[in-house]
């Protein structure tokens, strides 16, 4: 069995917010006046196995946006978690947040941005880790401040931001909603990646192919549809696929119900990764380990992952050849 912590790996679908070091987030509340022991901590910002739903599984978020309201707090969260991946072999890291909600404390989205990318900035420096920025617009919040949000990411690409994302509750904001800011994002020139597809809606996985989504977030849904998995092996459209925090969010009940192996069959470029690595009490390590006891896999499909990640990271040629050299399975 291969050391899933040893092989190199590549991980595009992890949010800031659901990934917070545990107990560097208890030195920032405690420097906040909120002290807590490490189990209480845990408790409040990860879901128990008990988890019933997504509703449940996102109030495990609240906690941690305490910590990332001020440039120190974002820095040194950032900075961690760029370090637990790297520890575990992670090579190359696209973190998504949302910036709007990180300004409680009068931040603006510019600073907020540069305080991720100045922890990253140092974790780039300290380990052997390339990282990228995605900046979520998220349902339900109003228009102005999602176009913001892609206004400030066009201007800071190149900066440590690599693409932009929605997120939140697809079933009540469908994605046809947001057409506009997504062809307002791509008339500007900023990539993205949509969250489609999670809660079993095939639609919102058509809507974001038509707007020239590239990666789906999750996109598990495609499975009921065989013509669409063809579509996207075709055309090269990945899946970031993401086990451990489905089972928790009930998209499904098992890790043998991942759809990863189907949709490599049907040519479907996929990725695996966290989703929120403190939220799930995960390890990109983990994630393979699941897959692995599930389905077993092979050294060609550990490679292929590998390689279907880098072709959909948001990132240019030259840092895709390096990662590719990395490979050393």
């Amino acid at each position: 069995m291969a050391d899933f912590i040893k092989i190199p790996k590549i991980e595009l679908h992890c949010h800031l917010d659901g990934s917070l070091d545990l107990e560097t987030s208890r030195r920032l509340l405690s420097e906040r006046g909120e002290n807590y022991e490490m189990d209480e901590l845990a408790y409040l910002m990860q879901v128990p196995d008990s988890c019933e739903s997504l509703a449940e599984y996102l109030k495990r978020f609240d906690l941690p946006n305490h910590c990332l309201q001020d440039a120190a707090g974002i820095e040194e969260s950032s900075y961690a978690l760029a370090k637990n991946a790297a520890d575990e072999n992670v090579k190359y890291l696209e973190v998504r947040f949302a910036p709007a909600f990180s300004t409680s404390k009068g931040m603006k989205y510019r600073d907020i941005i540069e305080a991720v990318e100045k922890g990253f900035s140092r974790a780039r420096t300290d380990f052997d880790i390339e990282t990228g920025i995605i900046l979520c617009i998220m349902r339900g919040l109003e228009e102005t401040v999602n176009k913001d949000v892609i206004t400030i990411g066009r201007e800071m690409l190149g900066s440590g931001v690599v693409a932009c994302d929605i997120a939140g509750d697809e079933a009540s904001y469908p994605i046809e909603m947001y057409a506009d800011l997504f062809k307002y994002a791509k008339d500007i020139g900023l990539p993205f990646t949509i969250h489609g597809g999670e809660t079993g809606i095939v639609s919102n996985i058509i809507g974001a192919i038509d707007l020239g989504a590239k990666r789906i977030g999750h996109g598990i849904a495609m499975i009921k549809d065989p013509d669409l998995m063809k579509y996207c092996g075709s055309h090269r459209i990945g899946a970031e696929i993401c086990p451990t925090s489905n089972i928790q969010t009930k998209a499904y009940t098992r890790y043998e119900d991942c759809p990863i192996m189907t949709f490599m069959e049907y040519g479907v470029p996929v990725s695996l990764n966290t989703d929120n690595r403190t939220v799930s009490n995960t390890t990109l390590s983990r994630e393979f380990e699941e897959i692995n006891k599930a389905f077993g896999l092979s050294d060609e499909n550990l490679k292929r992952i590998y390689e279907d990640s880098i072709d959909m990271i948001f990132a240019d040629d030259s840092v895709k050849h390096s990662l590719l050299k990395k490979w050393n399975m």
